[in-house]
């Protein structure tokens, strides 16, 4: 688990010690099988492990278990938004299966400290072609991979922790060029920001060394999100420099049509199908739709809202601005929000039936975040119903134009701007709880009584 104390989630397996055995985790086959799925790849029915040998202190047997000739998914492809606004597909090359090495953690004074807690950790890596162009477009790729797990509910997307991680290859070339250039490796990009800041610095080095005659080196730098600089930590291996072998601990994976079946079977809604949904069922505009299923946990809390109202536009702009904007200030998910989808549902019904104004439900919503009460009881305890009596408005109307008679006359001039100074007095003399509908339509009326 992500904050443990170093070195204290550890075993014999992980560790290296002579005469341990790997055992394969099942569910990290079903997945990756799933996620291949999700992302269009053809699922392997066979696929084997290997060993990658290198040599690193976080890495204590000295080989990475991995996968490489026969990865278990292949050829997929992911859609985003292209650089120029069109739907650009970016083809997935494999997804393979991996276990994790350990973390080098490179101290102040000078020495490097090792944490091997999440050695053995089953990994799911994803290669893809070199479709990617711009570094908005591997922003938009990442957006996409982090939304399609937590739908999958396979991975919680966080780059902070680690849980999501992303090295990057960078290479330029001359316009008209086929062939492309020499590559460079970033690692250490712990945000999406970082990534693209990441791509943006690595392609002017780039460009700048070809414009000044000098030759880009295939190595692997690392980056330094303070500095906004990335710096060289190793020359970049090839495939052959790993050694790569069949591991003769684990027996060959074979994943038949019916497990394929009963894993497809599993495949939640995803994204894409969402959204479209949610313009049609809820008639929402593009814009909404996407904010609201960008995540999953938002999309869930929007429908149990929307069991309860039917003014799904309304409960769209309530999530998007006031519950959207305390998760975002308070950095929580949406799982620790305070207000329960079946009460911000509730406080919708209020608006949309008349019972309280949009100023006053703003007032409730203040209150249910501290105790997540039901709106109709923090309306009725505190007399908040709005005031919809057209005899009681009329006599406040008429004693607050009594009481300024000088913007009347202005109003009467054609200065039409005043009638927000008059729906500002009443709403002050009624503390909020007029019908702003009513208000207005009386007060118009009651103001064409003094033209002569």
């Amino acid at each position: 688990k992500f904050g443990n104390s170093p070195n204290s989630n550890v075993c014999p397996v992980c560790l290296g010690h002579p005469g341990v055995l790997p055992v394969l985790n099942k569910k990290v086959v079903e997945f990756t099988v799933l996620m291949g799925l999700a992302t269009n790849c053809t699922i392997n029915k066979h696929s084997i492990f290997a060993r990658k040998n290198y040599f690193y202190p976080d890495l204590p047997k000295g080989y990475q278990i991995s996968q490489y000739e026969e990865p278990i998914c292949e050829n997929g492809f992911i859609e985003v938004v292209g650089s120029d606004k069109s739907i650009k597909k970016i083809r997935i090359k494999r997804i393979h299966m991996e276990e994790d090495a350990g973390k080098s953690i490179h101290d102040q004074s000078g020495y490097t400290l090792v944490d091997v807690n999440r050695c053995g950790v089953p990994l799911i890596e994803i290669v893809t072609e070199p479709d990617i162009n711009t570094p908005e477009e591997a922003y938009q790729y990442l957006v996409k991979i982090k939304q399609i797990v937590q739908y999958l509910g396979i991975c919680d997307g966080n780059m902070e922790e680690g849980s999501l991680r992303c090295d990057a290859n960078v290479s330029v070339r001359l316009k008209g060029e086929n062939k492309l250039g020499t590559k460079t490796e970033i690692k250490n990009m712990n945000s999406f920001k970082n990534v693209e800041r990441a791509l943006n610095f690595e392609i002017e080095r780039q460009i700048s060394l070809i414009e000044d005659g000098e030759q880009i080196i295939q190595q692997t730098l690392l980056w330094d999100a303070d500095l906004n600089e990335a710096f060289p930590m190793r020359s970049k291996e090839e495939a052959h420099d790993y050694r790569y072998f069949p591991d003769p601990d684990l027996l060959p994976v074979v994943v038949d049509e019916k497990w394929i079946e009963l894993i497809s079977a599993s495949m939640p809604e995803l994204p894409e199908t969402k959204f479209k949904r949610f313009l049609t069922q809820y008639s929402l505009p593009e814009y909404d739709a996407d904010i609201l299923t960008q995540q999953k946990s938002i999309a869930d809390y929007f429908e149990q809202v929307c069991t309860i109202t039917q003014d799904f536009k309304s409960a769209s702009n309530w999530i998007m601005t006031d519950v959207l904007g305390y998760i975002n200030e308070h950095k929580i998910e949406i799982e620790e929000f305070p207000v329960s989808a079946e009460n911000l549902g509730r406080l919708i019904n209020l608006i949309s039936n008349g019972t309280i104004s949009s100023k006053i439900a703003k007032e409730v919503f203040s209150i249910m975040i501290q105790s997540n009460q039901n709106p109709e009881i923090i309306v009725k305890e505190k007399n908040l119903v709005q005031i919809s009596d057209e005899g009681e408005l009329v006599k406040i109307i008429q004693s607050v134009l009594t009481k300024n008679q000088n913007q009347i006359e202005e109003y009467l001039s054609g200065k039409d701007k005043v009638l927000g100074f008059f729906v500002g007095q009443i709403m002050k003399e009624t503390k909020g709880k007029a019908n702003p509908q009513l208000v207005n339509q009386l007060l118009k009326t009651e103001l064409e009584k003094f033209r002569k």
